[in-house]
């Protein structure tokens, strides 16, 4: 408490000019190496997909600030680069190492995902860090992209401990030759590097900047003052909600070993100016690769609270210093060697904002939405060229987002945990030996509600020359929940359309209504083979008898339901010949539903 008190005494120093000053440099020097990363990396995706996280660290490795990049890289980076620091040691490192580590166990999220750590100094003097974080397409394992979805870690590709891959700016070039050595997509490889390195000498660049204009000692001081900032406008945002114990559960459609259903449970505990999020109750760890590490675990938790907290505040350790996270030691929420990981980023951590989402609205209903499409729906394939030649591509098929208590959901977007972008027909067709059919709404995907959820998307995409395809989803047995009395959404599914046009449902429930597992792992695709997945939409908001006549007819107009939808889910009826409502049939059926 004295030393907490000493800082906050030191950085009240600042004036308030000097304070926006010192905050805007920090956020331009986080937002600096996203541009950089993005315009000089060589995989789409890095360059298209933007699947990358940048952020800056004070000394203590305490966030300072960081790019509007993946949510669940931002907050799971600090422990990356705190197990890596500690690996290596303080002591022992030096102006222009630069460290890496992708290692799930030691701060990492799953193999793909790998963290670069730039220790800066000024004039000799330790000032802070920069992390850049970026999922790299393969990094080999039993399936494209590390999908093998076994039971060992070892099948998910090439697992760093902390190591120096720059030693006072030289290349280690061995590491580098393992790492290609491991690689499906070794072309990417050294481009992606000098990307990231980009990245991280633009951010340490404007923190010397600012020291030699400012001093070293006002911006340490300024550090600890935004920090102390953001916590007090967090702190003052809890203070809002309700004191209380609110509790809700979500699954997992399997671990893709077994077809049971993998359940988390979170306990929220509000008390004036904190928050406890406890995950007891969670199912154990499972046997397949949806294991969430503790970083991954943490880091979902605290963006999913940040959205009803105070999104506006400078993001930096001040967001998370009021909350605490609670996770047993036998959990699927707390990843231990060798459960494997591959699905925890995007197929558990939008389970857990989803979870958390549902708790919230129990405490402040009139704030919270349904839930989004609470899926990253990624897939990754190899795919051969007609010459023989191979490649891995990989995409991301969006879903909607809930309704919300003033307006409806968005349509095909990125699930929170990721603020990625789809790969671009034109990009993906230049790279690989495939071709774009469809991306197109889905109608009747997204949960009917006085403000409905936004729509899914009907994707397709047809391999030239044959590959095979691995991909992680879930929604295929319920769709997303509502809230305040919203519908949930449709359920996913993923099917393979053979040339000769028969269709198979591989993922999700067919029309027999089989459910096939929706974890798969090198599925095979002849040439002139289609892929298509069918994403959901989000949950909806307010009982949807609750929604105006005339929007349900626009919608209808629209293609976003259907006439059937219409009358089973909002009790509208409409002529399917002059499309314009029964308004006598509506009432009555509206009356009854009351």
């Amino acid at each position: 408490m004295n030393d907490q008190k000493i800082i906050h005494d030191a950085a009240d120093e600042i004036d308030p000019i000097t304070f926006e000053v010192m905050r805007s440099i920090f956020e331009f020097a986080s937002d600096r190496m996203a541009t950089v990363l993005q315009r000089s990396s060589f995989s789409p995706i890095l360059a298209d997909m933007l699947d990358f996280s940048n952020a800056i660290y004070d000394a203590d490795l305490q966030l300072l600030s960081q790019a509007a990049n993946c949510p669940i890289h931002l907050a799971a980076m600090k422990f990356s680069a705190e197990e890596a620091v500690k690996c290596i040691g303080k002591d022992n490192v030096y102006e222009g190492d630069v460290l890496v580590v992708n290692d799930p166990y030691r701060g990492g999220t799953h193999i793909n995902d790998i963290s670069f750590i730039k220790p800066y100094f000024y004039k000799g003097q330790l000032i802070g860090y920069g992390v850049s974080r970026g999922h790299w397409m393969d990094l080999g394992g039993g399936g494209a992209g590390g999908q093998a979805f076994s039971t060992h870690i070892a099948a998910e590709g090439l697992r760093l401990p902390p190591l120096k891959i720059f030693s006072e700016g030289k290349i280690n070039q061995d590491l580098l030759a393992i790492i290609m050595n491991n690689s499906r997509t070794p072309h990417f490889i050294k481009g992606d590097l000098q990307a990231h390195l980009g990245a991280l000498r633009g951010a340490e660049q404007e923190l010397q900047r600012a020291c030699d204009r400012y001093g070293i000692d006002t911006v340490s001081k300024a550090m600890k003052k935004i920090q102390a900032y953001t916590e007090k406008m967090i702190r003052e945002s809890i203070s809002k909600i309700p004191n209380g114990v609110y509790e809700a559960e979500d699954y997992a459609d399997t671990d893709g070993i077994s077809n049971e259903r993998v359940k988390l449970k979170v306990r929220l505990e509000i008390k004036d100016t904190s928050i406890k999020v406890d995950f007891t109750g969670t199912d154990p760890i499972c046997k397949g690769a949806i294991n969430s590490p503790r970083a991954n675990t943490i880091s979902a938790a605290l963006y999913s609270l940040q959205f009803f907290l105070a999104p506006d505040a400078p993001q930096n350790q001040g967001m998370f210093n009021p909350i605490e996270v609670v996770l047993p030691e036998d959990c699927w929420l707390n990843a231990k060697w060798p459960a494997p990981t591959i699905g925890c980023t995007t197929l558990t951590s939008s389970k857990i904002t989803s979870a958390i989402w549902q708790a919230l609205a129990k405490a402040i209903p009139e704030k919270i939405t349904g839930s989004t499409c609470s899926e990253c729906n990624w897939f990754v394939a190899s795919c051969t060229s007609l010459d023989g030649k191979t490649d891995v591509f990989s995409d991301l098929p969006a879903g909607g987002w809930g309704g919300t208590p003033y307006a409806d959901g968005m349509s095909v977007t990125m699930d929170p945990l990721g603020n990625c972008m789809n790969m671009p027909a034109e990009t993906a067709e230049l790279f690989f030996p495939i071709a774009y059919e469809a991306f197109e709404l889905r109608k009747d995907s997204a949960g009917a509600g006085q403000h409905r959820g936004g729509l899914g998307a009907i994707f397709k995409v047809r391999f030239l020359g044959g590959g095979e395809l691995g991909m992680e989803t879930s929604r295929t047995i319920e769709g997303s929940p509502g809230a305040a009395g919203g519908l949930p959404s449709a359920v996913q599914r993923a099917s393979h359309i053979h040339a000769d046009g028969t269709t198979e449902v591989i993922g999700g429930v067919d029309s027999r209504g089989a459910w096939r597992n929706p974890l798969l792992s090198s599925h095979k695709f002849a040439s002139g083979d289609v892929f298509m997945f069918e994403s959901t939409g989000g949950g909806g908001w307010g009982k949807p008898t609750n929604r105006s006549v005339n929007d349900v007819l626009e919608d209808v107009l629209d293609e976003y339901i259907s006439i059937e939808a219409a009358r089973e889910q909002y009790r509208v009826v409409i002529d399917p010949v002059t499309l314009t409502v029964n308004e006598a049939e509506t009432t009555r059926l509206r009356g009854q539903a009351k």
